[in-house]
């Protein structure tokens, strides 16, 4: 096993130890030995439980849960303006190193409020953000954004 393939397999093990999840049939890695092939294991029920995340910018929040289904993170919520302008809500994934583009999920412009389900790509390697920004075209004008894939340990 190569040292690039140890420190990775080190490192997935460590942020799966720090999630509460383990991998099955993996063994304890080490930087002076490998590690079996290894299988994920069905995350525990406490790792699929709803974590609730909000933002907000200018005259608009955001607000909901979150939890992981079938591979996906699945973000419910609503998005609330009080003013005149428009928002909307983005996400954006890194997978693996690789920085996915921005991607729209729920768009206001006046007052009022909207509901939005959105399903996103997830694994054990990816990370997330969530921003509310002043328009509907692009993130020019946003929120510093939440973290979406960090989970609690029970």
């Amino acid at each position: 096993m190569s040292m690039r393939t140890r420190v990775r397999a080190i490192t997935a093990t460590a942020a799966l130890a720090a999630a509460g999840l383990t991998l099955a049939g993996a063994a304890p890695a080490s930087a002076s030995g490998g590690t079996s092939p290894a299988t994920a294991a069905p995350a525990p029920a406490s790792a699929a439980a709803v974590v609730p995340w909000s933002d907000s910018h200018g005259t608009a929040s955001a607000a909901g849960e979150r939890w992981l289904e079938n591979g996906k993170l699945v973000l419910d919520g609503t998005l609330t303006n009080t003013g005149t302008g428009c928002y909307s809500v983005w996400t954006r994934l890194v997978h693996d190193w690789v920085v996915r583009p921005w991607v729209k999920h729920s768009e206001i412009c006046g007052a009022g409020s909207v509901d939005f389900t959105a399903a996103r790509d997830y694994t054990y390697l990816t990370s997330g953000t969530l921003k509310v920004c002043r328009g509907t075209t692009d993130t020019t004008d946003c929120s510093a954004g939440v973290g979406i894939t960090h989970w609690p340990i029970e």
